[in-house]
């Protein structure tokens, strides 16, 4: 009597599913970027608690904050002239003393809601410490177009040995709004300025933005979830007036990303837990930005194993895929190319050549239920036989259950067991019945010698 399986709790599934970027985000760097808008609205502590549990995962975590809204607050409530000029703030000296109380006020305030230890909330039994201080050197901008910017200044460098030191000590860094000078001057800086020098002098492995801009979308009105460096460009260089924030954000992003960040995300500020869903789920909720594709496609190794077999085990309970041990694939792991994502196999396929006979097999064609449509089948089918030609491989031949169309689409061709290596002909499982299709390959071009 088959035993009755219990359906799976979904706060179970999605802690399995979060696991793998658990694992790929422990002891990466990650610098965080929110306006000060973000302070005064009620899910502040909510935010920052999001942030700690990064923390407690093991990441890194450098904190810069902006505090537009709380200097401005100040400067009205003296009476004082709110003076921007080509979108930044000209700073005086009654707008410096503003700007050094608001940074003050909301250190204070961001390192008190990262000190709660209430029970019942995502802080309990946590401890984060929190490191700030004069790591950002700043210079002035000075006169441009004859405007004197005075105090209003930008990042010159960054003291990344000094962050690094609290960051592997577990410290959480906080970065205000400021730099300093050698000559002991204080200058106003853009919080988005300090985040990018920030992340690409320490080479951080994902700068993020929240944002108070909904989901960036295209021309059809759906989200973009990704974009490359260029197509964010491209977006800029449109016709299409985008909001001033969602703009500075993409420009910053274009720069941290050709300064070796490797990822940049984009975060709606105003979704409850938009943080978490972007970093630890497959669907993300946000807009990832990248110097360029972030999916590759690579040779397999030993420890794609078990990402393999995640992949490929329900494609064999259903018969679609002939049955592989994992001691198997390990022996055979040389044979498979794998798409990854942030350290997860989404695809996978394998070649079996036999260079003696200039004859391959594909095998293993394999792509995660939530990715298929998107191409990476044809990727890794054309991979292989590029893989093939480079062999001298002139024929390709895969057996298959249920995908016979969608390699007749890709230029198979139904074909006999006779036609197949001795080896495999001795290997055919009749009771399984495959179809055979083969495709003849056309060799590689070679260039002709000069004369």
């Amino acid at each position: 009597m088959a035993l009755k399986k219990n359906p799976t709790s979904p706060h179970v599934a999605w802690f399995r599913d979060a696991a793998p970027y658990i694992n790929a985000h422990r002891e990466r760097t990650f610098v965080i970027c929110f306006g000060g808008e973000a302070a005064l609205q009620p899910g502040f502590a909510a935010l920052l608690h999001d942030i700690a549990i990064l923390q407690t995962l093991g990441v890194r975590l450098v904190l810069v904050h902006g505090a537009r809204p709380q200097i401005e607050e100040r400067l009205r409530a003296r009476g004082a002239q709110i003076q921007y000029v080509n979108g930044l703030r000209l700073t005086d000296d009654s707008a410096l003393q503003a700007v050094k109380e608001a940074a003050g006020s909301l250190r204070a305030e961001i390192e008190a809601l990262l000190s709660m230890g209430l029970a019942n909330t995502p802080m309990s039994g946590v401890r984060v410490r929190v490191s700030s201080g004069n790591f950002v050197t700043a210079r002035p901008l000075g006169v441009r177009d004859g405007v004197d910017y005075q105090h209003t200044g930008e990042v010159r460098r960054v003291d990344t040995e000094g962050m690094k030191h609290h960051l592997q000590a577990g410290d959480m860094v906080l970065l205000p709004p400021m730099g300093y000078s050698p000559t002991g001057e204080i200058f106003n800086l853009t919080a988005e300025d300090v985040a990018t020098a920030a992340a690409a002098a320490l080479g951080a492995d994902k700068l993020i933005f929240f944002s108070d801009t909904p989901a960036l979308r295209n021309a059809s009105r759906r989200p973009i979830t990704q974009m490359t460096a260029d197509q964010a460009q491209a977006l800029l260089n449109g016709r299409r007036r985008l909001p001033e924030e969602l703009a500075l954000h993409l420009k910053c992003a274009i720069s941290a990303s050709r300064q070796s960040v490797e990822r940049v995300h984009l975060v709606d500020r105003n979704r409850d837990g938009a943080l978490l869903m972007e970093l630890y789920t497959r669907e993300g909720a946000g807009t990832l930005i990248t110097g360029e594709n972030y999916e590759r496609l690579r040779q397999a190794t030993i420890e794609d194993v078990g990402g393999i077999l995640e992949l490929i085990q329900p494609l064999e309970v259903e018969g679609i895929l002939v049955r592989r041990s994992r001691e198997q694939l390990e022996l055979e792991i040389e044979r498979f190319y794998v798409i990854e994502r942030d350290g997860m196999i989404l695809a996978c396929a394998a070649l079996y050549p036999s260079t003696e006979e200039a004859v391959a097999e594909v095998a293993c064609v394999a792509v995660h239920p939530e990715h298929r449509g998107g191409g990476r089948a044809d990727m890794l089918v054309e991979h292989l036989e590029a893989q093939a030609r480079h062999l001298g491989i002139t024929r390709l031949f895969v057996l298959t259950t249920r995908t016979a169309h969608w390699f007749r689409e890709r230029g198979f061709e139904p074909g006999e067991i006779q036609s197949l290596p001795i080896s495999r002909q001795q290997m055919y499982n009749i009771q399984r019945n495959s179809k055979i299709f083969i495709k003849p390959l056309q060799p590689r071009h070679t260039r002709r010698k000069l004369a």
